[in-house]
């Protein structure tokens, strides 16, 4: 669909943070969809990149949050999609803490941010993150915000913070297709297509887009819900949305497509070693077993 205004709320949200930040803002990029291609007004975020100037201020956490706040109160709903990432070169090479930018929005940072102002020769100086912190990053963002066994985190993995999701209410969703259904397209879109997203970063390496992931996804015969990963597709960018016809796809579904997920994840995260992770996986499997 057209991202046009999705382009505006970028630009208007650079405009604001070279005025926050001056000569500190030495690059932002455009993220997620609007760089990967695959933008949809209904159910897309607005995601923004930024990197700012070592040495890493105390006050550079509220600074860039006030200017992300006030962004999203400028106008209609795309402007409260706007999600914004952040660090210093020192601390996105990992020498300092600080910052926001998980490993997966650092991934996409790497693969498709597209420059929108600065200079861009400090990207391809910093560590691509492995497949191993990929997928640990990617389990942990699924407990905190997908399920109600394992407490939210307080380590900045809030890759997808803009979908507002908390855990024990995604959990109830994913059991009660009714309820699911009576939230937004955008809401369903998401549930549906997290796991799938997840599964092809873990076992490619790349950036989990919507369009790539699915199609990887309908593409293995073993895969479970493939029906209603297809119609997912379809919803994210159609203004037609058949509630009736989605509520027999998910009771159908995406209660087997999430325990095909689960289960890919405890084999992986047992082969890292991530044992704890895995156990909160197997609890997380009898939560929705029950």
């Amino acid at each position: 669909m057209d991202s046009t205004d999705g382009e505006t709320v970028l630009s208007e949200a650079v405009t604001a943070y070279q005025t926050a930040l001056g000569n500190r803002l030495i690059s932002a990029y455009a993220l997620g969809s609007l760089a990967h291609g695959g933008f949809s007004s209904l159910v897309s975020d607005i995601d923004l990149g930024l990197i700012i100037s070592d040495p890493l201020q105390p006050d550079d956490p509220v600074k860039i949050q006030t200017v992300a706040e006030t962004e999203k109160t400028k106008g209609p709903e795309l402007h409260a999609r706007l999600s914004v990432f952040w660090g210093t070169p020192s601390t996105l090479r990992g020498e300092i803490p600080g910052g926001r930018f998980p490993a997966l929005d650092r991934l996409d940072l790497f693969e498709h941010g597209r420059l929108l102002v600065g200079i861009d020769n400090i990207r391809d100086s910093l560590p691509r993150p492995s497949l191993n912190e990929l997928t640990v990053t990617s389990a942990n963002f699924a407990l905190d915000f997908l399920s109600d066994v394992k407490p939210l985190a307080a380590s900045g993995n809030d890759t997808f913070a803009s979908a507002r999701f908390d855990g024990h209410e995604a959990l109830k969703e994913i059991l009660a297709p009714d309820l699911l259904v009576s939230r937004d397209v955008r809401r369903v879109t998401k549930l549906v297509l997290f796991p799938v997203r997840f599964l092809y970063t873990a076992k490619t390496g790349h950036v989990g887009t919507n369009d790539f992931s699915a199609n990887h996804y309908l593409t293995d015969d073993r895969a479970p819900g493939r029906d209603l990963v297809a119609a997912a597709l379809v919803w994210r960018t159609s203004e037609e949305f058949d509630k009736a016809a989605a509520r027999d796809l998910l009771a159908r579904q995406i209660v087997p497509l999430y325990l095909y997920y689960i289960d890919d994840h405890i084999t992986r995260l047992e082969a890292l070693g991530q044992d704890r992770l895995a156990t909160w996986f197997r609890h997380w499997r009898e939560r929705i077993q029950d």
